[in-house]
């Protein structure tokens, strides 16, 4: 069943196919939140692994919590606006970017099935995206405030988690969003090197809307 949009707690969940954001959607959805899940794919560079294992989690999930996340995952191709940030001074802001992206996807997400925030499984520091430096530039890139339960939790824990739910042997497995991304990136954001940067390609509104209009609906159940 689809999950209800009108729901004062809906958010938009960004999944990946890793381990940390079925264990974010799942307790979101134990605190009765309605869930709307993205997935940003990265094919033709990557597999669709990541996709696969995204179907899987959110319909293991859906059984647990039923009636509480959508039927339709959003499954959006990202790889061409990537590709142009692994480029000259961009690069070494590849993550930051990529996150900004995602983050302007959900909001759009967001806008049509009315959530009023955005789920993340991001964890402080564990990668150069999530230091402080780093997501605070991420957040301001969508209007929505961002729900993150596992900011605080090491990654042992998220891992006793998902094996608890029972996501972690679908989930488990190398994680393929660094696939483009450079071996020494920025742990500090400087906002006006991004934004000038997102510039260059047009924008990071134009960017995530040209993308979300390539988007295409999996029916989880």
């Amino acid at each position: 069943m689809q999950g209800n949009a009108s729901s004062t707690k809906s958010a938009v969940a960004l999944v990946s196919g890793g381990i940390d954001s079925p264990v974010a959607v799942a307790r979101m959805l134990a605190d009765g939140w309605t869930i709307h899940a993205v997935h940003a794919s990265q094919e033709p560079v990557t597999g669709p692994e990541a996709e696969e294992k995204t179907v899987k989690s959110l319909q293991h999930l859906a059984q647990k919590f039923p009636d509480r996340i959508s039927n339709k995952l959003q499954v959006v191709p990202v790889a061409e606006v990537l590709a142009t940030f692994t480029e000259g001074d961009a690069y070494r802001d590849y993550f930051v970017h990529m996150k900004r992206l995602y983050q302007k996807l959900a909001h759009l997400c967001a806008l049509e099935v009315g959530a009023s925030h955005v789920l993340s499984g991001e964890n402080l520091g564990q990668v150069s995206s999530q230091t402080l430096g780093n997501l605070g530039a991420v957040e301001v890139a969508s209007p929505l405030p961002v729900l993150r339960p596992l900011l605080g939790l090491d990654k042992q824990e998220v891992i006793a988690m998902a094996r608890a739910l029972g996501t972690y042997e679908i989930s488990v497995g190398p994680e393929e969003c660094d696939a483009l991304g450079p071996k020494h990136p920025t742990t500090i954001a400087d906002m006006d090197r991004l934004l000038r940067n997102e510039n260059l390609v047009g924008g990071l509104v134009e960017a995530a809307e040209g993308c979300w209009s390539e988007r295409r609906t999996v029916q989880l159940f």
